[in-house]
């Protein structure tokens, strides 16, 4: 056992209220490791207070919900950020107001955060480490809910154990959480649908990305084509990952006009890294998957040409 694993688990025994956070603009693994953290502390703690912060995810409420923690609740309480690599995507405010701050993330350490920092960029998932820190303790014990909320999360953030970080040790903890009995192709299939209108846009999207000789993808999706699709923001991320099954494409990125006239940018790639390109604008994350925000067109205009050029 490690020495962050080891007090981390201290901590938890020692805080009467914990309080999780994830990261900005949710994916599976940041609410399922958020939501399976949580349940594992309230069923071994139970007379402490859990929460798990952050707004409202309403295409993710499935695996679990997301709660307003009044202010007051963080003096003297435990703080977990879990799945964010940097201060500035943490989801949620005070978070920096607890009496210790901890961090558990499988990113890159773009940010020094908290008294405890676990990084382990071999992890395939935060919701791996969740499950990492089980195999350690004498007091979490996997049941059912939190292991269905862990393995929405390992697979979406393995692409259902496709992707480069999975390994070994991922394939036995999914084998540990499908033993707790729960439903795994049900929880495949509700990850994996989506609406009409979303996948309208899908087709719309493979219809009009731009594709280099080089097999470099960019894709600008304006606010006038969310309207086009009746689409909220972040809808439209379900189109980011079938514009990788292109065989044409070896790296891509997707750009989402935001209502404040900047851009959400989501960077992929197949075999060449991308998050040194995130980094420089300001973003990070995964060496084939990453995010930033673009300020302006100018520098929409710029990663892709950066992009290309890799």
């Amino acid at each position: 056992m490690s020495a962050e694993i080891e007090h981390i688990l201290a901590a938890f025994d020692q805080f009467d209220t914990i309080i999780i956070h994830r990261h900005i603009n949710p994916d599976p693994d940041a609410i399922g490791s958020q939501t399976g953290l949580a349940l594992l502390l309230r069923a071994a703690y139970p007379q402490k207070t859990v929460y798990t912060a952050g707004p409202a995810a309403p295409d993710l409420a499935w695996i679990g919900p997301q709660q307003d923690v009044p202010a007051a609740a963080y003096k003297d309480a435990l703080v977990v950020v879990i799945d964010t690599a940097n201060r500035s995507r943490i989801a949620g405010t005070h978070f920096d107001q607890g009496a210790m701050l901890i961090k558990i993330d499988h990113h890159l350490n773009e940010d020094q955060l908290g008294a405890i920092s676990w990084v382990d960029t071999n992890a395939s998932s935060a919701s791996e480490m969740v499950w990492e820190l089980v195999q350690h303790s004498q007091r979490l014990t996997l049941n059912q809910p939190a292991a269905a909320a862990l393995y929405t999360g390992m697979i979406g953030d393995t692409g259902r154990f496709l992707y480069d970080l999975t390994t070994a040790r991922t394939h036995l903890a999914a084998a540990d959480l499908l033993a707790t009995g729960i439903d795994a192709p049900a929880i495949g299939r509700r990850e994996d649908q989506f609406p009409e209108k979303v996948g309208r846009l899908i087709g719309w999207a493979l219809e009009h990305v731009k594709i280099t000789a080089n097999g470099a993808g960019s894709l600008l999706i304006t606010q006038k084509v969310l309207q086009q699709f009746d689409l909220a923001y972040g809808e439209e991320q379900r189109a980011v990952g079938n514009i990788g099954k292109l065989a044409s494409i070896d790296r891509w990125v997707v750009f989402t006009e935001r209502q404040d006239g900047k851009y959400r940018v989501e960077l992929r790639g197949k075999t060449k890294e991308i998050n040194t390109l995130a980094v420089r604008h300001g973003g990070g994350g995964h060496p084939l998957a990453s995010g930033a925000v673009a300020d302006n067109f100018a520098e929409v205009q710029a990663i892709t040409q950066e992009l290309a050029q890799q």
